[in-house]
């Protein structure tokens, strides 16, 4: 997920471009009795196909009617569910990150119908909490926006690197 993530903020496009990538690799490695080469494009043009076709269609068989069903309260509610369930993703994601970028390692814990990634307490990353707590009492406490924020964590953390405080960990 981090090098997923790290390579669709490196480029340009949207996020979900990241689909077409996993698609093409999942191809390639598995081409059956097709080259790597076509079965990976092959691979990558589908997975863009299912991931905007739906959207698109969405789109523009559904604008025209958009206004006459905001009224419908059984659609304002399951839109309200639908919204509830993207923000629930949204977080967990977020919570998802925090662990894997604070601690190095992490154990899964299954148990009472979860099954979470739990922290190796031994093995927090005190530079990445001390970011962490620096870039949020910056935005939060003293209104510092986004950006000024990103590039100075990351000037610390490119600083820090040089200095041979932290080292890039590989994530398996």
């Amino acid at each position: 997920m981090l090098v997923g993530l790290g390579m669709a903020e490196t480029t340009p496009g949207p996020l979900i471009m990241v689909l077409q990538f996993v698609g093409f690799l999942a191809a390639y490695r598995t081409p059956g009795s097709l080259s790597p080469l076509m079965a990976g494009t092959l691979g990558g043009l589908l997975a863009t196909w299912v991931t905007f076709t739906p959207c698109f269609l969405w789109i523009f068989l559904g604008a025209p009617y958009i206004e006459r069903l905001r009224d419908n309260k059984a659609l304002a509610g399951a839109l309200s569910a639908i919204t509830a369930a993207v923000v629930g993703v949204i977080l967990n994601l977020a919570i998802w990150f925090a662990v894997h970028t604070i601690f190095h390692e992490v154990r899964p814990f299954a148990g009472y119908g979860l099954s979470v990634d739990a922290p190796v307490l031994s093995s927090l990353d005190s530079w990445a909490l001390a970011l962490s707590v620096v870039a949020v009492i910056a935005i939060f406490r003293f209104g510092v926006g986004m950006i000024p924020t990103l590039a100075a964590c990351s000037a610390i953390g490119v600083v820090l690197y040089l200095g041979g405080a932290i080292t890039v960990a590989a994530h398996t």
